[in-house]
């Protein structure tokens, strides 16, 4: 148990070395991974029984080349298509923002050196350094906090594609 009062104190002393804007750059961490463990959930758990379903639909017709056959089967690829893009646009939008939200803490973190400076001169290192860090510890953590999702936003992409050209495949006329 001693270990969890030491994480809680190293985050809160990350979080108020970085500024207020630290908390938002933590929200939209969380928010982002949530929904991304989300999109894996319903990859590997929820659409594998939702495309045998679609699949069993299709195959139960008898009729499979007629043209009112082939708006029924884009209608199936179509919805099976929004149910595996859904939220990734929202996630890539949250990688974007995190970038931006560690720019916001550099602003506020320079502000706040000009604060120091205006109050005691220019030449007091030391009282500008609190300044500075809220200046880069945000910037830092945007960026970080972006590439943490970067690669699964660019996967899940590219794995609803994939999926939704499968399942094209699979619906073939008999």
């Amino acid at each position: 148990m001693i270990w969890f009062y030491e994480a809680t104190g190293s985050i809160r002393d990350f979080m108020e070395l970085g500024g207020n804007v630290l908390w938002g750059i933590m929200f939209v961490l969380f928010l982002m991974w949530t929904l991304i463990l989300e999109r894996l959930w319903y990859f590997y758990r929820v659409y594998p029984a939702h495309k045998r379903a679609v699949v069993g639909e299709w195959e139960a017709r008898a009729d499979t080349t007629s043209w009112f056959a082939k708006r029924i089967r884009e209608g199936l690829v179509s919805e099976a298509s929004l149910a595996l893009k859904q939220n990734i646009g929202l996630i890539k939008s949250l990688i974007a923002i995190c970038p931006l939200l560690g720019l916001l803490g550099t602003v506020t973190g320079m502000i706040a050196v000009f604060d120091v400076m205006t109050f005691s001169g220019g030449g007091n290192a030391r009282a500008m350094a609190g300044g500075v860090s809220m200046a880069t510890v945000p910037t830092m953590a945007g960026m970080v906090a972006a590439l943490s999702g970067v690669y699964f936003g660019t996967w899940l992409e590219h794995k609803a594609q994939t999926e939704t050209e499968q399942l094209e495949d699979l619906l073939q006329h008999h």
